[in-house]
């Protein structure tokens, strides 16, 4: 891997605590700096759908509030409703062409959201917003 050098000023606080770590781990200061910065980044968006991925970027120059949205929505309760439906039919192996295609259609829906849902709490989180537990977050309506 290549690198590139950036010069950066730290609050003092935070250099001697990279050199505590890098003393008590034997790793080079840029190793920890490297690490600590790629491990807060948001996810890289190469590995989505390439329809995905421009959509996944623009997010992040979203609010605070925008992303906030997009984390806390869900699907409507009637197609939440209707997927649940045809799953469950499925599971009986009972679906028509047009009832599987339909479920295909929520299914990849579904998974669009979460996609949507999860960048915006990584990006949130990048942005030091607290991400609350799971038991926290807000149940579908």
């Amino acid at each position: 891997m290549t690198t590139q050098r950036v010069t950066i000023d730290l609050p003092e606080a935070v250099f001697r605590q990279l050199v505590r770590i890098a003393e008590a781990t034997q790793q080079p200061v840029e190793k920890l700096v490297a690490q600590s910065v790629l491990s807060n980044l948001p996810p890289s968006v190469e590995n989505a759908a390439p329809e995905l991925q421009r959509e996944l970027i623009r997010m992040q120059v979203l609010s605070t509030e925008e992303l906030l949205e997009i984390a806390r929505s869900h699907n409507e309760p009637a197609q939440q409703a209707r997927h649940t439906e045809l799953l469950t039919k499925n599971e009986m192996q009972s679906l028509s062409l047009q009832e599987q295609q339909e479920l295909s259609t929520l299914r990849e829906s579904a998974d669009r959201l979460m996609l949507l849902k999860a960048y915006a709490w990584s990006i949130l989180r990048w942005r030091g917003q607290r991400i609350p537990p799971l038991e926290e977050l807000p149940l579908p309506r």
